[in-house]
């Protein structure tokens, strides 16, 4: 009897299916890991892209500004950017295009030493501003000097590379654009200093998404696209319904992730994650696309079709 059954066990483990194959994705990150991802790391350890049939390969860039080139170059799948930039890279003839959100409010910022002699936008009359990257953010400095009777002639603007807080810090510049509120605040206080924020969607511009997910627009590949938004969806409300567990979940991956520094910014990012990665906000693309012409750096204004679309439904 004992015989028979086991060579019953035996034949049934020969015919036992195949794994199911997983599709195979490559994703680009905008920066190292830090907290901004963790939606998409979440997915990947607690195997939510394993459920959607996915196998994802994320990758963090050696140079910032390569994601968006890999992409169109067909040579990743998707890569998160941020839409400022995807306005620009659009109207440059560089195929790609919106399909997802991760994080759905500013996290820009104008960040100045709060005990120093910026205490109001005014102040900034004939003081120096350090900046990472051209064109976005100098329409983001126009449109908030404007809001204080400011334009660009009463600044000088330094690119300062990377380096925004210890710029500041140093007093190399007197501010800095291009500052992430849930991060480079919290640096500058851990580093000794007391930082302040003015924000740009409070300073004369339209609200936008900070960090999306872009993809070729010649060849998206909308399956993988909506299994891939579907899993990050399940990562972000793992986050909502159990910080603290996913946190441990997120830091495990890396030690460098268990510092204050990033302790601090899951907590500063945690409600600024978008709850539907491929919902579409039609007006904030139109809106931020009339904001650029109006400021001189875009010479026409596209339909949100050529920017974005919701891969469900579109």
């Amino acid at each position: 009897m004992l015989k028979r059954l086991a060579v019953a066990l035996v034949a049934g483990l020969a015919f036992t299916p195949p794994t199911m194959a997983q599709d195979k994705m490559t994703l680009i990150l905008d920066w190292f890991i830090n907290p901004d991802h963790a939606p998409i790391i979440l997915a990947q350890e607690k195997g939510y892209f394993t459920d959607q049939g996915l196998k994802v390969e994320i990758i963090a860039p050696a140079d910032p500004t390569d994601p968006p080139k890999q992409v169109a170059a067909g040579k990743a799948d998707l890569a998160v950017s941020y839409q400022p930039q995807l306005h620009l890279q659009v109207h440059e003839g560089m195929p790609v295009v919106r399909v997802g959100t991760l994080v759905s409010t500013p996290l820009n910022c104008l960040m100045v030493d709060a005990k120093g002699p910026v205490q109001s936008l005014a102040d900034l009359k004939g003081r120096k501003i350090g900046y990472s990257v051209s064109g976005v953010e100098e329409a983001v400095m126009s449109a908030m000097l404007q809001s204080a009777g400011l334009t660009m002639d009463d600044v000088e603007m330094i690119n300062v590379n990377w380096s925004l807080t210890p710029a500041l810090m140093t007093g190399q510049v007197d501010a800095v654009i291009g500052a992430f509120r849930n991060f480079e605040l919290t640096q500058m206080k851990l580093a000794g200093g007391d930082g302040r924020c003015f924000f740009p969607e409070e300073s004369g511009l339209p609200a936008y998404d900070e960090l999306i997910f872009i993809a070729n627009a010649d060849s998206p590949d909308r399956d993988l696209i909506t299994r891939f938004l579907a899993a990050v969806e399940r990562g972000a409300h793992y986050m909502v319904n159990h910080p603290d567990e996913a946190f441990e979940v997120f830091s495990a991956t890396s030690p460098d992730l268990k510092d204050e520094l990033n302790s601090r910014a899951w907590v500063d990012t945690l409600p600024r994650f978008t709850h539907s990665p491929a919902a579409l906000d039609h007006g904030r693309y139109a809106r931020f696309e009339a904001f650029l012409h109006e400021a001189g750096l875009i010479d026409s204004i596209l339909p949100v079709s050529n920017l974005a679309f919701d891969p469900e439904t579109q």
